[in-house]
């Protein structure tokens, strides 16, 4: 319990130093902990804004307004036009730049409407060392990073939230449906949509952890290990095929390798690093 309340101690401080503040709220377990410890530390100081956009899938939002209804925090929903941004919609290596510069723009449009001081997220420190381009977009626009300047690494994170009774403890990582595509393919609001409710399906069948990436005519499924008998159930099986087909796609595929965070990564050194 002592480290529970040294980082609890250590994220309240660098919450407090903040100030009154917008929470860039994306409904995931990391800024989930900072919106409600933001909540305890600022009280009225605290305002989550969560961004709707064709990038986020409906589920996602739903429940991110259920979270910032049950914390009682005043929450903003704001339309983001990111996919309107020739700049995102080519797909480029640094794509996370321009939706990050359009999520702090409009935070920070929000902030000086209601006079806040600051805007903080959810980035902690584990994330320091992935290729992350929305870091020099959150640089760019002073963006302060409470788990960071606290210590926390995601398993810390997950572990305080548990102990706070954070019912969103053991989400699994979400990253927006952009990230779906490799580098240099076109991100379109249709291409979105298939994967959304592609992903849907795989979540209405108990799935967690899970990923689909586009391919064109391929769909790639990333699930956890765990999950592989389940998938290759012949009723489980036959409905994600029939699924996934029926979006569009011509051969579904499961990749071996299971999920995991940033798979597209591992092509930037064939791409040069391009943007």
């Amino acid at each position: 319990m002592s480290s529970t309340v040294s980082a609890l101690d250590a994220l309240s401080g660098a919450i407090e130093d903040a100030g009154p503040s917008i929470v860039a709220f994306s409904g995931g377990v990391d800024s989930a902990l900072v919106l409600r410890v933001a909540r305890d530390v600022l009280g009225a100081g605290a305002v989550a804004l969560t961004t709707v956009g064709p990038t986020l899938p409906a589920e996602e939002e739903a429940e991110a307004r259920r979270f910032g209804e049950a914390l009682g925090v005043r929450h903003l929903f704001v339309e983001s036009h990111e996919l309107e941004n020739p700049d995102y919609a080519r797909n480029p290596t640094n794509r996370c730049y321009f939706c990050k510069t359009e999520l702090y723009t409009l935070c920070h449009a929000e902030r000086e409407k209601l006079g806040l001081r600051s805007i903080l997220d959810g980035v902690n420190r584990d994330d320091l060392g992935d290729h992350r381009p929305g870091l020099t977009a959150a640089n760019e626009n002073a963006i302060r990073h409470p788990l960071v300047e606290a210590g926390l690494g995601k398993d810390a994170v997950r572990a305080l939230c548990k102990d706070l009774g954070i019912e969103l403890w053991d989400k699994p990582s979400f990253a927006c449906l952009g990230s779906r595509f490799p580098y240099g393919t076109n991100i379109t609001a249709e291409r979105l949509t298939r994967l959304e409710r592609c992903e849907s399906l795989l979540r209405q069948l108990g799935l967690k952890g899970f990923r689909v990436r586009f391919h064109d005519a391929i769909a790639r499924l990333e699930v956890n290990v765990a999950d592989f008998a389940k998938l290759v159930e012949p009723e489980v099986r036959t409905r994600v095929v029939e699924g996934l087909k029926a979006e569009g796609f011509t051969y579904v595929t499961l990749d071996l390798e299971g999920y995991r965070t940033g798979s597209l990564n591992a092509g930037l050194a064939q791409l040069g690093e391009r943007t």
